[in-house]
Parts: structure tokens; sequence; C-alpha cells
């Protein structure tokens, strides 16, 4: 049974001349939630109070299916995780599911973070463990996956190890560039399944040269059984990969399961 994740409330909205008002985000939760899509990420309430005003609503709906998700961010650098603010803005909002990022290429680690690669190491696996101490479940999202693990096998992986020690429910590689070949991503996430045969493993996909439904395809070739993306692709730059091709992709070409299979003759009316 593959698994689907849409983030058309978070990464969608930063697509050019795409703004969700709250109400626009509850019905656009509310159809998710009757296409039985399994996860929807409904913002980070850490960034704007928008997103923080659409979770305190949506702590009001019922849903049938689909699990609700909180975006974020590992703590800083030289910190605690039960200090941070970004995660106790998370926290506050409920969601029974959290999903946080972290970094995976260590060029990012050294120049973004600044910080040394055992410090990333210890933000990711506390963070998620402290997440996973208040009850919650929790993805982790690694961010530039694919790129670090091209630069760095090593150390890529030993992000993911860090998550996984820390409890985390879900290992997520990321490419978050949107620039891998379809081989790239099923020869990486074939080594990722391999090295964490024990962990439930998704893949982010981005749409940079044209290939992120292709290559969220591959990654599920290769053993994952998550696909993030969101409805026809709206996002970032040139889009995530695109939930309304991936998932007849996933069905009626590769004929796995999904929960949202009952519904895919709604497909259509759901894009629109």
């Amino acid at each position: 049974m593959i698994k689907i994740y849409d983030t058309t409330l978070r990464d969608g909205t930063q697509g050019e001349g795409v703004s969700f008002s709250r109400r626009d985000k509850v019905k656009i939760l509310r159809l998710l939630d009757e296409f039985s899509i399994d996860y929807v990420e409904g913002g980070w309430p850490g960034s704007n109070p928008k997103d923080i005003d659409f979770f305190k609503a949506a702590a009001d709906i019922e849903l049938n299916h689909s699990k609700l998700a909180a975006f974020g961010s590992t703590c800083r650098k030289d910190s605690d995780p039960q200090d941070d603010a970004n995660l106790k803005a998370i926290l506050d909002v409920k969601t029974p599911v959290v999903t946080i990022f972290g970094k995976s290429w260590h060029l990012h680690v050294t120049e973004v973070l600044r910080t040394t690669p055992e410090e990333n190491l210890r933000i990711i696996k506390d963070s998620v463990s402290y997440l996973v101490s208040q009850d919650r479940e929790v993805i982790y999202d690694a961010e530039h996956f694919f790129d670090g693990y091209c630069a760095d096998s090593e150390y890529a992986m030993k992000t993911l190890e860090a998550a996984a020690a820390g409890g985390a429910d879900w290992l997520v590689p990321c490419d978050s560039n949107g620039g891998k070949l379809t081989g790239q991503v099923a020869e990486i996430t074939a080594a990722v399944v391999e090295q964490f045969p024990n962990y439930r493993i998704g893949v982010h996909c981005h749409n940079d040269i044209g290939l992120g439904v292709a290559v969220s395809l591959a990654g599920v070739e290769s053993g994952a059984s998550m696909v993030q993306g969101t409805v026809n692709g709206y996002g970032e730059r040139n889009g995530n990969a695109n939930l309304t091709s991936i998932i007849p992709g996933l069905v009626l070409k590769m004929g796995h399961e999904a929960t949202c299979t009952q519904h895919l003759q709604s497909l259509r009316d759901l894009s629109l």
C-alpha cells in the first residue's frame, strides 16, 4: 500500500500566483480528505500567522481519513529542542503528525547552518526524539538528500541514521533542487531502502527539469512506500511532483494499491 502525502497547502503555496486564504485552505483540506489522501501538510506554524490561523480552524474539522501534519525545521544549532520556538509552534497546533526537515548536504551544514557535521547529526536526532516523546507521528524530510548523497554518500546516510535513532516513523529523502534523473533517484532510493530495511521510506521530489512525476515513480519502484507532492504540481520554481499524475501512474500503470484508489474517478474534479 503506497501512502500519499499532499503538501499543496504548504509547498504548493510557494508557486507563483498561488495565494490561499484560510477559507481556501479549509476547503482544500476537506476535498483532500474526501479523496482519502493519507497525509495533508497544512503549513509551517512557526513561519507566519496565516498558517497558525488555518490550524486553529482545522482543529474543529473532523477528518474521515487524512492525517493533518504541521511542518517545520529541526531545532537551531547549539540549542535544545525543548527550548526551540519553531518546535514549540509545531506542537502548539496539536496535529497528530509533524514533519520536520534537516540538512543532508555537507555543504549546507557548513555554509548555511555554519556548524559542524557532528552538531547537525545531534540536532536531527534530538529534534526527532523530542517530537516522538510528545506522542507525535514524525516524518523526517531529508532536505537536498540526493545532492548531498552525490557529494558525500556516507554523511548523507548518517543524517538518516540520526533521524532513525531519534525514532522517526518515516525517512523521506528529498530531491529539493528537482535536478536528478530517474536512474539517479532509483539507485539512491534503493540504497536507502537497503540500508534501512526496518523503516518506512518516502520520496519528495521537485520538477525543475520536468521529471518530478518520473523520479517519484522511480523512487517507488526502488522500494519507497510514500510519495509526497502537490495537486497539479503547484510549488516553488517549476513546481513539485504532480500527484494528479502520480496517483493514476501508481495505480493504473504500476499496479500499486493506495487508499485513494476508490476515488480515482473523482481525480479530475479534485484537480479542478
